[in-house]
């Protein structure tokens, strides 16, 4: 036979919570693990409502000259926190990019940190002791890199730790993405890569900056399971990821979820999405926002009601405030602590420098600042 198929492959799609909160009952029958409980929606609906106020505060705050640029994550909160859940807390690893703020203050990062980093102050980078969540990664890709290196540090040692990274669908175009899926899977490492395709590379939409049908099918070429889930659908994102991470655990290596979303905002408060994104798909989108789809199920299932809606909208606001409050009631760092968090163990030349406010050990040895001794003068 001179010609046969060496390969074929399919991608599927998983939906269970539609447009309108209907489950599928197929896919979400009491029981079947990775299938979320009414109580647990409910919790993740409130953090939900939490996630959106301090998002749109941080907008505020910026529009008022008191926090520098920032992006907003509006419109994809239910693939942040439905893949945060199916997480393992201080077990598992939370590698962001930056739109996966719930995400990361599930996994114990305070809200304020995430403020702070982008009000410019580097102690919001500071992760709190026992918290497994890397800092936010603002250039494109290169968060991937470091979360296959944990994960394969994990299997090295034996830990029952999965990685989790996310990053958008323009980052599948950067080198480092399919370095480190190259990797990860040809190691069999412990990792999902978590693509949050929100239809935009900043102002360039998926169809120009790829020529790829699906996210997902980029994975297939490294041998990594690949699955496509909507991204506003709590129940497929928790069940995509819930299942990867078991997998992982049981030694089946990586998988690639790409989740359909879209950001209702601007690609960050620099932007303005009005001058490239017509504003019928923007209204489209905004009919299956993630945080109305979760309402009208728990409304159907008679755990919410609009006196509820309005109540949780306050706390909401109320926790927003107290964030803003913890962000900019910190007291100005001083000199010394930008030293204080860049080893385990500060070496003696830094901890000299620290102390003395010099640069005495490139005092001793001036070579190491490229310096050169005066020409001979004749």
């Amino acid at each position: 036979m001179p010609i046969r198929t060496v390969y074929q492959a399919t991608i599927e799609h998983t939906q269970i919570l539609d447009e309108r909160g209907v489950l599928d009952p197929a896919l979400s029958k009491p029981g079947t693990p990775g299938i979320l409980t009414d109580e647990q929606v409910l919790h993740l609906y409130e953090r939900m409502l939490e996630a959106r106020a301090v998002d749109e505060r941080a907008f505020v705050l910026q529009r008022s000259n008191r926090m520098y640029t920032y992006p907003q994550n509006k419109g994809q909160e239910a693939a942040a926190l439905g893949s945060g859940f199916a997480m393992r807390r201080g077990t598992d690893w939370i590698v962001p990019c930056y739109r996966e703020n719930a995400a990361m203050v599930m996994h114990g990062m305070p809200w304020h940190h995430i403020y702070l980093h982008w009000m410019g102050d580097e102690r919001g980078n500071v992760v709190p002791p026992g918290v497994r969540v890397m800092p936010i990664a603002v250039p494109i890709g290169t968060q991937m890199l470091h979360a296959t290196g944990i994960a394969w540090a994990a299997k090295l040692r034996r830990e029952d730790a999965v990685v989790i990274t996310y990053f958008g669908d323009g980052a599948t175009s950067e080198g480092d993405f399919h370095e480190a899926l190259n990797f990860a899977a040809t190691f069999g490492v412990p990792a999902i890569f978590f693509c949050q395709n929100n239809q935009w590379a900043i102002s360039v939409p998926r169809e120009t900056q790829t020529a790829s049908e699906t996210i997902a099918q980029k994975g297939l070429g490294y041998g990594a399971a690949c699955q496509q889930v909507d991204g506003n659908d709590l129940f497929a994102v928790h069940k995509a990821v819930y299942d990867a991470r078991e997998r992982a655990r049981a030694g089946g290596g990586v998988t690639i979820i790409e989740a359909m979303t879209y950001r209702l905002g601007d690609h960050t408060t620099a932007d303005d999405a009005r001058r490239y994104r017509d504003q019928a798909e923007v209204e489209a989108w905004q009919a299956r926002d993630p945080i109305l789809r979760t309402r009208v199920y728990l409304e159907s299932k008679g755990l919410w009601d609009a006196q509820r809606q309005r109540a949780g909208e306050e706390r909401a606001k109320a926790f927003a405030t107290e964030v803003v409050r913890a962000a900019e009631g910190i007291a100005p760092p001083k000199p010394e602590e930008m030293f204080d968090h860049l080893y385990a163990e500060m070496p003696p030349e830094l901890r000299l420098q620290r102390d003395t406010k010099r640069t005495s050990s490139l005092g001793q040895d001036p070579s190491q600042a490229g310096l050169r001794s005066e020409p001979q003068r004749a």
